[in-house]
C-alpha cells in the first residue's frame, strides 16, 4: 500500500514538472501535503531513474531535447526581462557585439535597442536583427547559412566561416544546459557557431535563467574558464556556483537564496 502511494506521488511529481520546468522541495511537498523530506527522497529517487535533475532546493524535468523557441519565448518571461536588464550595463562602451540564437538573447536585444546607439551587432538569429531593426542607430549584419526554422537562425559550415571574419568586444550567448562542465546546447549545429563566436570576441557573457542550472545536453559548446560573465536572475548554489567561480567566470544575478 505504502509502495503503491509512493509510486502515485512520484507520478503526480514528473506530471507537475511536465507542466512547470522546475519546482521548488517546498512548493511540491504543500501541493501534496507531505514533509519535504519526503519530497527531497523522492527526488533522489527520480534523479538516480534519470527522469528528473536535482537543482538547488528543487528539480527539473530531465529532457533529451529542448522546446522550439516559440514555445520558450512564453516561458519565464520576467526571469529574462531581468536577466537582460542586468546583461546590458556590463555591455557599456562595446561598439562590436555578436548575440547568438535563443529566447533570452532576443530579450537582450530588445533591451539594447532602446538603451544603446552607435552599435554593430552582428549575429545568425532572425529574432535578434528583428528586434534590433527599432533603433536606427544600431547596425546589424546578418549572418549567412543553412535557415532552421523551428530556432529561426543560421547555422552551418557558412556561418562559421563567415563569422570568422570578424572580431568583436562581446559574444551574447544563452545555453540549453549549465552543469560542472560547461554551458551545453540541444542543438548541435548552434553550439558550433557559439564555439566560434566566442572565438572571435575578446570577452563572453552568457545568459540564461536559473532552470538551465545542472542540466546537460548533447553538445558543450565551452567550460567555466572561458565564460567572463554569467547573467542569471537566481544564482546558482553549492557544486555548481563553486566550479563556476572556479572557473574564473564572474556570476551576475538578480536574487541569492
Amino acid at each position: 500500500m505504502a509502495a503503491n502511494k509512493k509510486s502515485l506521488r512520484q507520478q503526480r511529481i514528473l506530471g507537475e514538472l511536465d507542466l512547470e520546468p522546475s519546482l521548488r522541495i517546498a512548493d511540491l511537498a504543500e501541493r501534496l501535503n507531505v514533509s519535504n523530506e519526503t519530497i527531497r527522497r523522492d527526488f533522489d529517487e527520480l534523479t538516480s531513474q534519470g527522469l528528473i535533475n536535482r537543482t538547488y532546493g528543487g528539480a527539473v524535468r530531465r529532457q533529451a531535447s529542448e522546446p522550439g523557441l516559440n514555445e520558450r519565448h512564453q516561458l519565464h518571461i520576467a526571469e529574462r526581462e531581468s536577466i537582460a536588464k542586468q546583461s546590458v550595463p556590463v555591455l557599456a562602451g562595446a561598439r562590436h557585439i555578436m548575440i547568438g540564437s535563443g529566447a533570452t538573447t532576443v530579450h537582450v536585444a530588445k533591451r539594447l535597442a532602446v538603451t544603446m546607439t552607435d552599435l554593430t551587432v552582428i549575429t545568425h538569429s532572425f529574432g535578434v536583427a528583428t528586434v534590433l531593426a527599432i533603433n536606427p542607430t544600431i547596425r546589424v549584419i546578418m549572418a549567412p547559412g543553412l535557415y532552421h526554422a523551428q530556432e529561426g537562425a543560421m547555422h552551418g559550415a557558412q556561418t562559421v566561416r563567415f563569422l570568422e571574419n570578424y572580431r568583436v568586444e562581446w559574444a551574447i550567448l544563452g545555453a540549453s544546459g549549465l552543469d560542472g562542465d560547461g554551458a551545453s546546447d540541444a542543438l548541435i549545429e548552434a553550439a558550433d557557431v557559439y564555439c566560434v563566436m566566442m572565438e572571435r570576441a575578446t570577452r563572453s557573457m552568457i545568459v540564461a535563467d536559473h532552470t538551465k542550472f545542472n542540466q546537460a545536453f548533447p553538445a558543450r559548446y565551452c567550460d567555466w574558464t572561458s565564460v567572463d560573465v554569467l547573467v542569471t536572475d537566481e544564482s546558482p548554489m553549492g557544486v555548481l556556483d563553486e566550479t563556476i567561480r572556479a572557473g574564473g567566470c564572474m556570476i551576475k544575478a538578480a536574487t541569492r537564496n
